[in-house]
Protein backbone atom coordinates (compact mmCIF):
# COMPACT_ATOMS: atom_id res chain seq x y z
CA UNK A 1 0.00 0.00 0.00
CA UNK A 2 1.31 3.45 -0.91
CA UNK A 3 1.48 6.20 1.67
CA UNK A 4 -0.28 9.48 1.08
CA UNK A 5 2.11 12.19 -0.16
CA UNK A 6 2.87 14.87 2.40
CA UNK A 7 1.35 18.25 1.69
CA UNK A 8 3.90 20.88 0.83
CA UNK A 9 3.66 24.36 2.28
CA UNK A 10 2.30 27.16 0.11
CA UNK A 11 5.20 28.71 -1.80
CA UNK A 12 3.44 31.89 -2.88
CA UNK A 13 5.39 35.12 -3.31
CA UNK A 14 3.99 36.42 -0.04
CA UNK A 15 5.09 33.27 1.77
CA UNK A 16 8.59 33.54 0.33
CA UNK A 17 8.87 37.17 1.38
CA UNK A 18 8.06 36.24 4.98
CA UNK A 19 10.37 33.25 5.18
CA UNK A 20 13.35 34.81 3.40
CA UNK A 21 16.60 33.06 2.48
CA UNK A 22 15.69 29.37 3.02
CA UNK A 23 12.98 29.53 0.34
CA UNK A 24 15.24 31.52 -1.97
CA UNK A 25 17.87 28.78 -1.62
CA UNK A 26 15.24 26.11 -2.32
CA UNK A 27 14.00 28.01 -5.38
CA UNK A 28 17.55 28.25 -6.74
CA UNK A 29 18.17 24.54 -6.08
CA UNK A 30 14.90 23.62 -7.79
CA UNK A 31 15.57 25.83 -10.81
CA UNK A 32 19.04 24.36 -11.29
CA UNK A 33 17.72 20.83 -10.89
CA UNK A 34 14.96 21.33 -13.41
CA UNK A 35 17.37 22.87 -15.90
CA UNK A 36 19.76 19.96 -15.45
CA UNK A 37 16.96 17.46 -16.11
CA UNK A 38 15.05 19.17 -18.92
CA UNK A 39 17.32 21.55 -20.87
CA UNK A 40 18.34 18.84 -23.34
CA UNK A 41 14.71 17.91 -23.98
CA UNK A 42 13.67 21.56 -24.46
CA UNK A 43 16.45 22.05 -27.02
CA UNK A 44 15.28 19.16 -29.21
CA UNK A 45 13.73 20.17 -32.54
CA UNK A 46 9.96 20.01 -32.85
CA UNK A 47 8.92 16.94 -34.90
CA UNK A 48 7.82 17.70 -38.46
CA UNK A 49 4.49 15.91 -37.93
CA UNK A 50 3.65 18.15 -34.97
CA UNK A 51 4.59 21.29 -36.93
CA UNK A 52 2.33 20.13 -39.77
CA UNK A 53 -0.58 19.61 -37.38
CA UNK A 54 -0.09 23.06 -35.86
CA UNK A 55 -0.06 24.69 -39.29
CA UNK A 56 -3.23 22.80 -40.30
CA UNK A 57 -4.97 24.03 -37.16
CA UNK A 58 -3.90 27.62 -37.80
CA UNK A 59 -5.16 27.43 -41.40
CA UNK A 60 -8.63 26.40 -40.17
CA UNK A 61 -9.01 29.68 -38.31
CA UNK A 62 -10.50 30.38 -34.91
CA UNK A 63 -12.94 27.83 -33.53
CA UNK A 64 -16.21 28.84 -31.93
Amino acid sequence: MLAEPATKPNRSAAGRARKGAPDAAFDLWLQRGLHAMYDDVAKEPIPEELLRLIEQDRAQGPKK
